[in-house]
């Protein structure tokens, strides 16, 4: 089959993928791989094209010389065990290659953009004509809905695209094939896109036919809790893909639900895991730092920021305008931090501890400026945002910050009572103490950021003496520093 050029698809496709480069879309890695080439049911249509009638034999196993007599169609533990044998067993050699590799090698490819590229590259280069491959997982994040891997003919690697809640109530999505799937309870959709059996009930199919499309299907997977993913395939084959293709094809989807199953829960994990313990701490949980009391000393400089006024805010706001003003403010706070490589361990009511970790003694100095850094951006982003809240007649907010450097337990500390533990995953420590105290003279000394001496040491002229203060819980008084 001649190579079309590469399609260019419209951007709802799918609802998830627009098949070209946008601000949204990340390429990610491909294996090495071969290169080359519904109607509401899948209805079988006439046998006319040469070899399918046998092909259809060998599907349901009547035609295979070695098939097992008591297996009248396939299904997923025989189709394993004969391909791991090396039989032919689906009628479709592409399909056949696809599900030995899912066996061999697919599964053990921890990122799916490249599982859907080597896929992809595989079932073209064994003659399944292919002209776009698309997966797409629903996921568990505060921010993303749903991820997609779009693959189209002439790309080196799938692109992934991460789209927000706010798809779901999209029109696109309200009308597109995939909804069909999620909410109509239907394992599949196939649309012949030519012919006499076209058909066009969904928006983007008209697209994917000027695009140079002629047959589309979209297949459910099928996970604990119900459909949250699919995989759609699409071809510009003059007269589409053969029904046995379909057919293969769909045995493929109990094993890709596996596979992909695997790889989402490792990406939920990830990502839950960095959004509420924050990406150090995620990774270190992760990794195996689960027991308490599993810590271990670190340096860092340390920041923390509390919220002026709050209690008596939230006593007299109503609770959604609190939750509101909440968010905003750590917005605010928290982008320089993370802008800047900081990590943000836990937001304790209205306030918020974030470290920079130290790699030796040559980092001390660059991470302890940065942290600076990142608090006058605090400051200076908090300040835009008093501007807009004066602007509607809201009260103004004002901070706290302390700044301390020095050496910090970090590791997991909390309650266990057998299955029943609860472990936070934070810094402790006298370092973290004297930061904590630092915020709390901020008001006494109507200063909004307060620095120690080992914190101000390094940063010059951006920090002014304010003279030696006696901090609560330390014998001594500590010497503070503030902006000029």
């Amino acid at each position: 089959m001649a190579t079309s050029p590469r399609p260019h698809f419209p951007a709802n496709d799918d609802d998830l993928s627009d098949g070209m480069p946008r601000s949204d879309v990340v390429r990610v890695g491909a294996q090495p791989g071969q290169t080359g080439a519904a109607q509401g049911s899948l209805a079988p249509r006439a046998e006319g094209r040469s070899g399918e009638a046998r092909a259809r034999r060998d599907l349901d196993g009547t035609g295979l010389p070695h098939a097992d007599p008591s297996i009248a169609s396939p299904t997923v533990v025989p189709l394993v065990a004969r391909a791991m044998a090396g039989e032919a067993c689906l009628g479709c050699p592409a399909v056949e290659a696809a599900f030995q590799w899912l066996l061999d090698e697919g599964r053990l490819i921890g990122d799916l953009g490249e599982l859907v590229t080597s896929l992809a590259r595989l079932l073209t280069g064994s003659g399944f004509p292919l002209l776009r491959f698309f997966v797409s997982v629903r996921t568990l994040h505060p921010q993303i809905a749903a991820i997609g891997y779009a693959w189209s003919r002439g790309d080196e690697q799938a692109k992934r695209v991460a789209r927000d809640h706010a798809v779901l109530s999209s029109p696109e999505f309200l009308a597109s094939p995939l909804r069909a799937l999620y909410n109509n309870d239907e394992r599949e959709i196939r649309r012949r896109l030519t012919g006499p059996d076209a058909r066009f009930d969904f928006p983007i199919l008209e697209d994917m036919k000027k695009a140079g499309a002629t047959d589309y299907a979209i297949f459910a997977i099928r996970l604990p809790g119900g459909v949250r993913s699919s995989v759609s395939i699409t071809t510009d084959a003059p007269d589409g893909f053969l029904d046995v293709q379909i057919e293969a094809f769909r045995t493929l989807i109990p094993l890709l639900s596996l596979v992909i199953e695997a790889r989402e829960w490792a990406y939920i994990a990830r990502s839950l895991m960095h959004v509420y313990l924050g990406q150090g701490a995620g990774q270190a949980v992760l990794s195996g730092q689960i027991q308490r009391g599993d810590a271990r000393t670190i340096a860092a400089a340390i920041w923390y920021c509390d919220l002026r006024n709050f209690t008596q805010m939230s006593n007299e706001l109503p609770r959604d305008l609190v939750i509101a003003t909440l968010n905003d403010y750590f917005d605010t706070i928290a982008k320089p931090v993370v802008e800047r490589g900081g990590e943000i361990l836990k937001f304790i009511g209205d306030a918020m501890l974030a470290i920079f970790p130290m790699n030796d003694d040559l980092d001390r100095d660059t991470k302890i400026r940065t942290a600076l850094d990142a608090a006058i951006g605090a400051l200076e982003g908090l300040r835009d945002l008093n501007e807009l809240r004066m602007a509607t007649g809201q009260a103004p907010l004002h901070v706290g910050i302390g700044l301390h450097a020095g050496s910090v337990s970090y590791g997991n500390i909390g309650a266990a009572h057998g299955e029943d533990a609860r472990l936070d995953f934070t810094v402790i420590g006298p370092a973290v103490n004297l930061a904590t105290r630092l915020e709390g003279l901020c008001p006494l000394l109507e200063q909004p950021l307060l620095a120690s001496r080992q914190f101000a040491s390094v940063c010059g002229s951006r920090l002014k003496f304010l003279g030696s203060h006696p901090v609560r819980g330390f014998a001594e008084k500590q010497d503070v520093f503030g902006l000029p």
